[in-house]
């Protein structure tokens, strides 16, 4: 289930990617099958090796073209371990809301991105996550959670001030916002609720099948409920005398 939308945010073969706070790696897959050169990093050790292999999987079924690499690592989002200009794109998806120093996160991404290069930034929206803190403290009142909730106003500001410039925005996944207004309304790690259940294997019914009639509905309702926010920016060359 991707948040970044491809067909928005192209992606070139042998285009050199950093997906920060990567997770379980799921656009750094994507990544990879297009032919990228990617990087996958997260604090979380125990993600990072299982996307490691993961990644050897993909290279030994052969679903990455030659020439894609991929490389999972440890690290922390403000003191990344590579030199300035050093990728052509960066991901940064659900993360941002996470870590307090925010601008310190977005400053680092403008440091290692090359003049010109592309960034996808995706957090979560803020009226359904709005709700979601209204219906449940447990939600966000946990070690390692979500400590704001961005107005797509704030976020671009927050983009504008590093130095980016955004270029497009979109809201995606609109179909799990009721999911998580059920698992807040009875019980954030309450997955037995016959509601929460029957939603749960909804969603699942609808990645694994992709039908028509939900890819339809949630397109149509992406602008109203869409449970994320996405906002894309390039990084300006700079003026011939500063360069």
């Amino acid at each position: 289930m991707l948040t970044v939308d491809f067909t928005r945010f192209p992606l070139a073969a042998g285009d050199r990617v950093l997906d920060l706070g990567c997770g379980a790696g799921r656009h750094a897959f994507e990544c990879y099958r297009r032919g990228a050169q990617v990087v996958a990093l997260d604090q979380n050790g125990e993600e990072i090796r299982e996307v490691a292999k993961w990644f050897a999987a993909m290279k030994e079924a052969g679903e990455a073209p030659e020439g894609a690499t991929a490389t999972a690592m440890e690290g922390d989002a403000l003191n990344l371990p590579f030199p300035d200009d050093s990728f052509d794109v960066v991901i940064i998806s659900e993360v941002m809301e996470h870590i307090p120093d925010d601008k310190g996160v977005l400053a680092e991404m403008v440091r290692v991105l090359k003049p010109g290069g592309r960034i996808a930034v995706t957090v979560p929206r803020y009226g359904p996550e709005k709700i979601c803190w209204t219906l449940s403290d447990a939600y966000h009142e946990v070690e390692g959670g979500h400590i704001r909730i961005y107005k797509a106003d704030q976020l671009l500001a927050r983009m504008r001030e590093a130095g980016l410039k955004p270029y497009g925005t979109h809201h995606a996944h609109a179909l799990h916002s009721p999911y998580w207004w059920l698992k807040c309304a009875f019980g954030v790690d309450n997955d037995k609720a016959l509601p929460v259940r029957a939603y749960h294997k909804l969603l699942v019914w609808d990645i694994m099948k992709k039908p028509l009639a939900t890819r339809v509905a949630e397109q149509l309702l992406n602008p109203v409920v869409g449970k994320s926010f996405v906002a894309y920016a390039t990084k300006p060359h700079l003026p011939k005398a500063e360069a």
